[in-house]
């Protein structure tokens, strides 16, 4: 294991062991020739599959995956935060577990929030792999929540991120955190842009999410994020990043 990645990729995943070792071998081509090194943390949220026996092979077997594992199911939002607690990388990365976000886009969403000078970049999945219903409700999903918390992002389900690693410890974690990242980061006063991304078909696994935890559970959720958004403190409140007085 490297002892100081540049870059942490956090990826939740439950029952979905037929997606983690092509998922790896995809994030192991994508980074391969950078000069940044970086590495995998696999939060398994309690899954009942082949899941643990295959985290606790490649983390044996590769230099650059660990995995961390849930005493319970307590959801996608919750292994998240557990991923951003744990990762060690300047910037972190996210990808959803089932395989339909490509990890190619992550070096290149990277570069581009380097390059912007930004604090996170995130994705917007222009030609979704997705059915009729699930691409309905998350449009109805993200009108509300923009007229709601008087924040437009483009596509706030979407599951990859680049963000820099001192900006998650200001995030609330809730049931809902990973659909409004963006809008809580610039809640705090961080910078945050927007990059077209690729997105697949389900190849393997089932889907967890339905109607009702996504569309419903999302809408109720806009009203905790604009009571949020009235009180929040601004994030990076310390003068010269908290380094003190130059010696």
């Amino acid at each position: 294991m490297q002892n100081s990645p540049f870059f942490s990729i956090v990826i939740p995943v439950y029952n979905e062991a037929e997606n983690i070792e092509p998922m790896l071998r995809e994030i192991q081509a994508a980074f391969q020739g950078r000069t940044e090194g970086y590495e995998v943390i696999f939060v398994d949220d309690a899954s009942t599959d082949d899941s643990p026996a295959v985290l606790q092979r490649l983390t044996l077997e590769t230099g650059v995956v660990r995995s961390l594992r849930h005493r319970r199911n307590f959801g996608q939002s919750a292994a998240v935060a557990s991923g951003f607690g744990a990762a060690r990388g300047e910037w972190i990365g996210t990808l959803d577990g089932d395989g339909q976000n490509d990890p190619a886009d992550l070096p290149h969403m990277l570069d581009e929030a380097r390059k912007l000078g930004v604090d996170c970049v995130t994705g917007v999945r222009a030609k979704r792999q997705d059915n009729f219903i699930r691409r309905f409700s998350s449009r109805v999903a993200n009108r509300f929540r923009d007229a709601i918390t008087g924040d437009r992002v483009s596509d706030s389900g979407c599951g990859v991120r680049v963000v820099r690693r001192p900006c998650v410890a200001d995030l609330p974690v809730f049931n809902g955190l990973h659909r409004f990242m963006p809008t809580l980061l610039r809640q705090k006063g961080y910078r945050v842009a927007e990059y077209p991304v690729n997105h697949r078909p389900r190849l393997r696994g089932v889907s967890k999410y339905g109607v009702h935890n996504r569309l419903w559970r999302g809408i109720r959720d806009c009203f905790g994020v604009r009571w949020f958004a009235a009180r929040a403190v601004p994030g990076d409140r310390l003068e010269d990043g908290g380094k003190g007085p130059v010696q």
